[in-house]
This record gives structure tokens, sequence and C-alpha cells, in this order.
């Protein structure tokens, strides 16, 4: 996720359209100068034509833009809903197994759901699993097509595990139950998101219009003032690519890019306060991170 406020950020954002930007540049400088000097002034395109393109194309990109912000914010969500129910669970498992027996049971839950999260993070992004992933799963002999959901599951048979052992409240273990079912929905949430792919064709039917309108552009205002029609066109055209991009690099969130949901951050926070639960003392806040994105 992108830094509030980082002039970085706005580099990162100019270099994903530089091209397009020359691209309309050069164009609207060459055919603003042909225009006026050539047999090319003689061509017009009518003000209403250029007015309607103009339109399909800013509802378009709106409709655009709020799909996939949408997209966005519900990732965001899914992943704030995870830190709130990882810390409920390990809460819940704490103060419902209160002997000192099930110390060693708080440990392994809490382990385990830290290894969930970066399990999931790293499963949405399609990205090898870290060595603290890897070495947990090699050692606790865990193989399936699906690890967050086998992680889940070893949730589930620990808990009937302990509540046979403890004679737990049973609803006690319903609320337990509860939230590791959360932490599924959660999952499948994002696997949803993940998996549901925007329509190509919408993308380039929109890109064309653009580079479309951009074409007849110089056409359609008036000849008057040769720079100012320049100016126009680059100014329109470079707006209307960059609201584009946006809502591009807004429609997945879990590609390992920049502006991603900061899962490897709200790992690294779940983490930090799952083992302020378990030790009842103060864990060293995270470290600022001084990139100008968040991971």
């Amino acid at each position: 996720m992108l830094v509030k406020n980082n002039k970085n950020s706005i580099f990162y954002f100019i270099k994903s359209i530089w091209i397009d930007i020359v691209a309309i540049v050069v164009y609207a400088i060459v055919i603003g100068t042909l225009d006026h000097n050539t047999e090319l002034r003689k061509v017009t395109v009518p003000l209403p034509i250029t007015s309607i393109l103009g339109t399909i194309v800013a509802l378009l990109l709106a409709f655009r833009t709020a799909q996939s912000y949408d997209r966005w914010w519900e990732a965001r969500k899914v992943w704030g809903e995870i830190v709130n129910d990882s810390r409920t669970l390990i809460r819940q498992i704490k103060q419902f197994l209160s002997d000192s027996e099930s110390e060693e049971d708080l440990k392994n839950f809490s382990t385990r759901q830290i290894i969930w999260c970066r399990a999931l993070s790293e499963n949405l992004r399609k990205t090898p699993y870290s060595k603290e992933v890897s070495d947990y799963l090699q050692q606790h002999n865990i193989k399936a097509n699906n690890i967050p959901a086998e992680l889940l599951n070893k949730h589930a048979d620990h808990l009937a595990l302990v509540s046979k052992k403890q004679s737990l409240n049973d609803n006690k273990q319903v609320q337990i139950d509860t939230t590791i079912a959360r932490l599924n929905d959660a999952m499948g949430k994002c696997e949803r998101i993940k998996n549901t792919v925007f329509p190509k064709s919408y993308s380039l039917l929109i890109h064309f219009l653009i580079y479309a309108l951009t074409s007849i552009l110089p056409f359609g205002l008036e000849d008057n003032y040769p720079a100012l029609e320049i100016v126009l066109t680059i100014i329109i055209s470079s707006i209307l690519i960059s609201v584009e991009q946006t809502a591009i690099i807004m429609q997945d969130p879990f590609e390992n890019q920049p502006t991603d949901i900061p899962m490897s951050a709200l790992c690294a926070v779940i983490e930090n306060n799952i083992n302020e639960i378990c030790s009842d003392t103060l864990i060293p806040a995270i470290a600022e991170n001084q990139s100008y994105y968040i991971n």
C-alpha cells in the first residue's frame, strides 16, 4: 500500500503511465502543428461528436474506477477482520483454557494462527512460502492443496481435543469455533476477490476509446490558438489515462505490488499482538517503514 504524502509514490504512479503520456504529448504536438500549417487544417470534427465520445469515456471510467476501488476496499476490510479475529481467537483460548496445563495449547494455537496469516498472504500473492511457514509445515508434516484451509482444520481438531481433555463448556467451545469459522469466511472472501478477474474486454474498450478521443480531440477544438489546442489535448488525454491507470492498479489487491493490501505488515501486527496477549508483557512496537509503500 502506498504511503501517504510520500513523493516516491507519485513517481511510482508516473512510471506506470509515462509511455502513454509521451505518446499523447508527441501526437498532440505533431497533429497540433500540422493542423495549422498543412491541409489538415481543413479537417474538422463537430464538437457534439467529441462531447458524446468524451461523455461515454467519462461514464465508463467512473464505473471502472468505482468497481476497482470496491474490490480494493473490500479486501482491506476483510484483512481488518482477520486482524480482529486473530486477536479474538487467542484471547478466547487464553481465557477459556486458564489452567497451567494449557500453556502449551495456547502456544500451539498462537503459533499456528501466525503461520496461517502468513500462509494466506503468500497464497494470495502466489509467492513461495517463506522460511518461517515452510519450516512449520515441514515440522508438523502438513501437506494440502490449500495450506491455510488445512491450518484452520488443525485449529478445529485441536479445539476438539482440548475440549474433550478439559471438559470445556459447550458455550465456550462454540464461541471459539465461531471465531475459527469467521477466519474461514474471511479466507474465502479473499480467494473470491483473487480469483474473480476483471473483464479484459472492458479494459481494452476503455483504453481504445481514450485513444480514439485523443485522436479526434485536436480536430474538434478551435483553431485560433494552436498552443492552447496542444495543451488542452495533452491535459485532457493525460487525465483520462491517469484515471484509467488508477483503476487498473486498484483492481487486483493481492498481486505483490506497492499498491496491494499491506498483508505482510498486517501479519507482523497480528504476530506482535498475539505475542503480547500470550506473554502479558509489552512487546516493542514494529519499526516504521521508511519505504514509499507498505508491503
